[in-house]
């Protein structure tokens, strides 16, 4: 199979690689500013294209890692856009965050031209995305899910199929809620510990043997005690927008979001002072009460 990929960012530059590497795919991928460098996966023989018809074109499978609902929807349906330029039987696999509905409106304007969709969320990091290991919660027709399994199986570790189109993001929208949830919560409770000058090693201790201990405390440990934010560069700017997917997944289906909401308004607090870029881990910074 011929591979296409749009969005060769933190994520999408490891799944490039291993398509390539890993796989022995063809690759074919959209130029765009917000790559990153492409000069590794060029030089194992992946081809820049000037549109996402062009990627499309190419491709038996077109992989879609971008940032949220509105660039896929860029992307899928318009100007030269994917659907212009699609071959009948090619799948499309978004391992975007997005909203379920949206995905809904895309599987569906993929299908009219002959095409299919499957919604494949990651739920791992940029680090695991370089291994080849992440993990994949895909909606969507389980026979597609056969069809393109050789190529998601050159980047990942699991490939777990939950349920229609749409489902794998809820599932990551749900997954992300309680995820970015606690480690702002965490960010919070340490920032306090240190306003209040308490050894950063004895919090993270006292967490980890009782029942703060997490994936979150984890990830967040090597900030608290020793300000290394690289262990999960993962912008605020978008733990942001994932809550407030969440929040507007919430509202659609009349479900209660009285806690996200106060996640939204920590996030919301450190994006509103600049901080957007910073981090996940620096609202252990960025939450202290004389932080710069």
């Amino acid at each position: 199979m011929n591979v296409g990929i749009i969005g060769v960012g933190l994520m999408g530059h490891g799944i490039a690689r291993n398509v390539l590497a890993r796989g022995g795919f063809t690759l074919s991928f959209l130029d765009h500013p917000g790559n990153q460098p492409v000069d590794e996966i060029v030089g194992l023989g992946a081809q820049a294209c000037a549109t996402p018809a062009e990627v499309a074109a190419a491709s038996d499978v077109v992989i879609l890692c971008v940032t949220g609902s509105p660039q896929v929807e860029a992307i899928v349906t318009g100007e030269n856009g994917v659907v212009s330029g699609l071959k009948p039987g090619t799948v499309i696999v978004d391992c975007s965050t997005a909203l379920p509905d949206s995905t809904v409106r895309m599987g569906a304007a993929i299908k009219a031209v002959g095409g299919e969709y499957l919604d494949a969320p990651m739920t791992r990091t940029a680090k695991h995305a370089h291994e080849g290991t992440l993990n994949l919660l895909v909606g969507g027709d389980a026979a597609v899910l056969e069809r393109v399994r050789p190529v998601l199986a050159s980047f990942t570790e699991t490939v777990d199929h939950v349920g229609a189109l749409g489902d794998g993001h809820r599932l990551k929208l749900l997954h992300n809620y309680v995820s970015v949830g606690f480690m702002t919560l965490l960010a919070e409770a340490a920032a306090q510990s240190a306003d209040a000058g308490i050894d950063p090693k004895v919090f993270v201790d006292v967490l980890a043997n009782g029942g703060g201990a997490s994936a979150a405390l984890q990830r967040l440990a090597p900030f608290i005690t020793e300000g290394d934010r690289e262990g999960l560069p993962f912008f605020v700017s978008n733990a942001q927008k994932d809550i407030n997917y969440y929040r507007a997944m919430s509202d659609a289906a009349g479900a209660q979001k009285i806690i996200a909401d106060g996640v939204a308004n920590a996030l919301s607090s450190a994006v509103d002072a600049g901080q957007g870029q910073a981090y996940v881990p620096e609202l252990v910074r960025i939450f202290r009460s004389n932080a710069d």
